[in-house]
């Protein structure tokens, strides 16, 4: 049986978390607010939790939202300290190796 060849990983690919998270978010919300007007009618039919339902994932919503901003703004963060610290010798000196004249 002949071998595939093994290639690297891609790299990850990057999504708007927060507004993907944030969107659902809302949808949840949405969802409480369209369907509280029905409860006495869906507590009637055995789906009197519905409401509750939507509003409990608007709440955990805003937690995955903090969670995804804290995230994105960490990333954020590491890569500012990684791009400030690039290319920096000691005393803020170019990094360069001696003997490379590239000027």
């Amino acid at each position: 049986m002949p071998k595939t060849p093994l290639h690297p990983s891609p790299p990850p690919l990057e999504a708007n978390d927060v507004a993907i998270v944030g969107g659902g978010t809302v949808l949840w919300f949405l969802g409480f607010v369209v369907l509280l007007p029905f409860q006495g009618a869906l507590s009637d039919h055995g789906h009197g939790s519905w409401p509750w339902i939507c509003l409990s994932g608007g709440l955990l919503g805003l937690i995955g939202l903090w969670y995804c901003i804290s995230r994105r703004n960490a990333i954020r963060r590491s890569r500012a300290a990684a791009e400030g610290t690039e290319g920096a010798g000691p005393a803020g000196t170019s990094a360069a190796a001696p003997g490379d004249n590239h000027g």
